[in-house]
């Protein structure tokens, strides 16, 4: 499965770091840069301001280092009750405040923690860097370097998960935790079961009518993968059937640095049918199967399925179908054990 390389992580600094904005777009990686750059400007221009404040109205010795601290300990409070109030006293209130809701999936609150404490490294090193302007202090500069070499990790990790988000090519973002639609206990141990095994050929069918959140927990679902540093892929099912005939003479095209449906390790495969008021399949498992198996990439085809593990994004769940018209039939009939087959129907509720 693809990863992301150095060659291509500083090739997305360069495309972030040079150029345009205002014709080329926004990427995840370019908002995450903006970020930090804004949390070191948060603790940088504070502490000059105060800095100024104290020297012109105090008698306070070394002011540079009073500042400095000063601002650094109120991002580092404040920070503390963004993080721990909600996790604490998660009111009624509070949890409205947040847009979430009730939590149905806990948030990944390890993930949560690693960055507040990346973002108050980056107040410290704006509120270190102003104070050596200020003022010269070598226990300061001492200090900077510190947090410059402690940030390396959190840059490289934050930096390269941006990258795996925006990679997968999701229609929008949003975590696991944020999906709070009803769901049955037995179908949310499920997924959650799905989400802790990386081994590959794991296939979740996931049903469900119009408005039932299928799209939204799918991606909420691959998000957390893509988290994890897994290279994950989202694509409709009508786009994946025109992409079911390229092989090694008709190669995949994907962006420098991405990856193709085929060496994705987690695949998305939404819009396989409406659901709703459209009762009839659109796309049969039939139909599928058959463009599945063309004759120029059918086993090709027919492998990347089979070992890979996909989300597929269903309508409504048919218990009434004849066997053959299964979508379970389709999987098993390419060789994926019954037992890597789960299903998941966000109807019954």
């Amino acid at each position: 499965m693809k990863s992301i390389t150095v060659k291509a992580l500083v090739a997305q600094l360069k495309n972030d770091l040079i150029g345009k904005d205002s014709y080329r777009g926004v990427t995840l990686t370019y908002s995450w840069l903006a970020n930090q750059f804004g949390h070191f400007s948060l603790g940088f221009i504070p502490t000059i301001l105060l800095y100024n404040v104290l020297k012109a109205k105090t008698n306070m010795s070394q002011p540079e280092l009073w500042a400095a601290f000063g601002v650094w300990a109120g991002w580092i409070l404040f920070e503390l009750f963004n993080f721990l109030w909600p996790l604490l006293f998660k009111t009624e209130s509070i949890r409205k405040a947040l847009g979430t809701g009730k939590y149905t999936f806990q948030p990944a609150w390890t993930n949560v923690a690693f960055d507040t404490l990346t973002d108050l490294v980056y107040f410290g090193m704006g509120a270190l860097a102003a104070s050596l302007i200020c003022e010269f202090h070598k226990g300061m500069l001492i200090g900077l370097i510190v947090l410059v070499l402690l940030v390396i990790y959190p840059f490289y990790y934050w930096y390269t998960t941006k990258m795996f988000i925006q990679n997968a090519d999701y229609p929008f973002q949003l975590r696991l935790s944020q999906w709070n639609q009803r769901i049955k206990e037995d179908n949310k141990a499920l997924i959650l079961d799905f989400l802790k095994h990386n081994e590959p050929g794991k296939h979740m069918l996931l049903f469900g009518s119009r408005g039932s959140g299928k799209t939204m927990l799918s991606v909420g679902i691959a998000t957390e993968s893509s988290i994890k540093n897994n290279s994950c892929s989202y694509i409709t099912a009508v786009k994946l059937l025109c992409l079911f005939f390229e092989n090694e003479d008709n190669p995949p095209i994907t962006k420098p640095g991405a990856w193709s449906w085929r060496n994705s390790s987690l695949l998305v495969i939404d819009d396989i049918n409406p659901g709703g008021n459209v009762q009839d399949d659109i796309l049969s498992a039939k139909q599928f199967y058959t463009i599945l198996n063309n004759l120029n990439c059918g086993e090709l085809n027919k492998k990347a399925i089979k070992e890979k593990s996909i989300i597929w994004v269903m309508g409504n769940d048919d218990p009434d179908r004849h066997a053959e018209e299964r979508w379970e039939t389709l999987l098993e009939n390419i060789g994926v054990e019954k037992s890597n087959i789960t299903t998941v129907n966000l109807d019954a509720v």
